[in-house]
């Protein structure tokens, strides 16, 4: 089992390293290929766009999708493509700092590619309101014209529970749930899946045209890992042709199916924060 070192991509199920061209090419080849993210994090996003740049040199069909924005944003998503917005005018459109709140100069590299190449941006996420609603009183309490385009969660596996009990912060003092198939907890995995779900349903309605886009998911790596989350409730719809690419700051020779490649970023990540702003907002 090699050694992942920096600047490289692995397959995390075998241990090998690969190239950058065939993750690439294989990529290419899905319906959907998913980038995941840590939110704050500027060379993870600078990897994303170059990723993004890589399969748009193999295939010209794509349209990258953004968990940063609600459904109802969609015009003015496509506003900015078509370049009718300014930098300003598309963040307090779209309600980046109250919806969002991170640095936009972490995202804008990405929002400029899809401007100047032409490539539809899709927004990916609900309302948050919806999400708290569906913590506290469950989707069935919600009225289907209150649901936001969205269909009902599959239901979460063992596996997932676990996942999600281990990644906020597992068994602890003070703590309400026990473990993870605890009732208490339950609250925290219908918000997490409603969100999943989402980014589900509105990945697949771009994709019910009768020529659909190779779809680029920008979305929390949390959603993505092990295949559940996001790539779950996309099988759910039918859609199981999805690639999960990751970066990551350390050696990965031995994390079994958390994606189907992951990439070592180089450099420690204190380095890796969003630079300052000195862009005009044109």
């Amino acid at each position: 089992m090699a050694a992942h070192t920096a600047g490289h991509w692995h397959d995390p199920a075998t241990g090998a390293r690969l190239t950058h061209a065939e993750v690439i090419a294989a990529a290419a080849r899905h319906r959907v290929v998913l980038l995941g993210e840590t939110h704050d994090r500027f060379d993870i996003h600078r990897w994303q766009l170059l990723v993004c740049a890589a399969i748009y040199a193999l295939r010209n069909d794509i349209a990258v999708g953004f968990e940063m924005f609600p459904r109802r944003v969609q015009h003015e998503l496509d506003r900015w493509v078509a370049g009718e917005l300014t930098v300003d005018t598309f963040l307090e459109r779209t309600g980046w700092h109250t919806v969002w709140r991170f640095d936009p100069s972490l995202y804008l590299p990405l929002f400029e590619f899809c401007r100047q190449f032409g490539l539809p941006m899709l927004a990916l996420n609900c309302e948050r309101s919806l999400v708290t609603r569906v913590g506290q009183e469950g989707w069935g309490a919600i009225p289907e014209a209150e649901r936001d385009g969205l269909t009902p969660a599959r239901p979460a596996t063992d596996a997932y529970r676990s996942y999600l009990f281990e990644l906020t912060g597992g068994s602890r003092p003070g703590r309400d749930a026990a473990t993870p198939d605890d009732p208490r907890f339950d609250r925290f995995v219908r918000a997490q899946q409603t969100w999943d779900r989402a980014f589900a349903c509105n990945i697949a309605r771009a994709m019910e045209k009768p020529a659909p886009p190779l779809v680029i998911g920008i979305i929390g790596r949390g959603h993505l890992e092990y295949g559940h989350g996001t790539p779950f409730q996309l099988a759910d719809l039918g859609i199981d042709a999805t690639s999960v690419l990751l970066p990551t700051d350390a050696d990965t020779s031995a994390s079994g199916s958390i994606a189907n490649a992951v990439f070592r970023l180089p450099g420690p990540p204190e380095h890796a924060s969003a630079p300052p702003r000195n862009q005009a907002s044109q």
